[in-house]
C-alpha cells in the first residue's frame, strides 16, 4: 500500500505534468466538470511514469497474479511499465479482432488458467473494465481483480462488485483533491467545485 507522503507527491507530480487539470471541461457523457484527469500524458514523463508503475505493483503486492492486463489505451503504456519494472508477463485485449493473421483478441503469451490483474488509468462507471474483461475471460484468462491509478468513487466499484469483481486503487479522487488543496496546488473555491461536482454524481 502507497504511504500518504509517496501518495501526496505522486499526486503533486500529477498535477505538475497536467494530468490533474482544473476549469471547465465537457466529459464523455456531456456533463461540465470542474476538474479533468488526463493520464494519457503520462506516456510523454517518463520519470512520472516509472513512479505510477511503482505505486501501482506496491499496490498489488499483496494480490495474486501470473500477468498484467493493460487495457488500451490509457492502461497499457501503465501496464508495461509495470511490467519492465516488476518482469511480469504483459498481456492485452484488442480494441478490435484482428481481420487477418492469428486472428487473436488477446496479444501476448499466456495459458488458459492463469490469473491476469487488469491494469487501467481511471474507474468512473466501470463500463469500460467490464467491456474489456470479456475477450479476456473468453481466452481462458482467469480475471478477478482490477487495478486503477485514480478511483473517481464510488460507482465504480460497485458496478465491479456486482459482477464478482474486486476494485484496487492507488488514488481516490476526494483524497487526490484534498492533498492538493493541502499542497497550496489549488484554491478553496477550487476545491469546493470539485467537491460539490462529486458530491452530485
Amino acid at each position: 500500500m502507497i504511504v500518504t507522503s509517496d501518495r501526496q507527491s505522486l499526486t503533486l507530480d500529477l498535477h505538475r505534468i497536467g494530468a490533474v487539470r482544473f476549469g471547465d471541461f465537457v466529459l464523455k457523457d456531456g456533463r461540465h466538470s470542474p476538474f479533468y484527469i488526463d493520464l494519457r500524458l503520462l506516456v510523454g514523463h517518463a520519470a512520472v511514469l516509472r513512479r505510477v508503475a511503482q505505486a501501482m505493483l506496491a499496490c498489488a503486492a499483496a494480490l495474486q497474479f501470473d500477468c498484467l492486463a493493460g487495457i488500451p489505451y490509457a492502461g497499457l503504456p501503465i501496464a508495461v511499465a509495470m511490467s519492465l519494472e516488476s518482469g511480469r508477463p504483459l498481456v492485452y485485449p484488442r480494441k478490435e479482432a484482428k481481420a487477418y493473421g492469428t486472428r487473436r483478441q488477446v496479444e501476448g503469451v499466456f495459458q488458459p488458467g492463469d490469473r491476469a490483474l487488469v491494469i487501467d488509468d481511471v474507474i468512473t462507471s466501470g463500463g469500460a473494465k467490464l467491456e474489456a474483461i470479456v475477450p479476456l475471460r473468453e481466452a481462458g484468462l482467469v480475471v478477478e481483480d482490477i487495478l486503477v491509478l485514480v478511483d473517481r468513487e464510488p460507482a465504480g466499484a460497485q458496478a465491479l462488485a456486482a459482477a464478482g469483481l474486486r476494485l484496487h486503487s492507488v488514488l481516490k479522487v476526494r483524497a487526490l483533491l484534498d492533498d492538493l488543496h493541502e499542497a497550496g496546488a489549488i484554491g478553496e473555491q477550487e476545491l469546493a467545485r470539485a467537491r460539490q461536482f462529486l458530491d452530485e454524481c
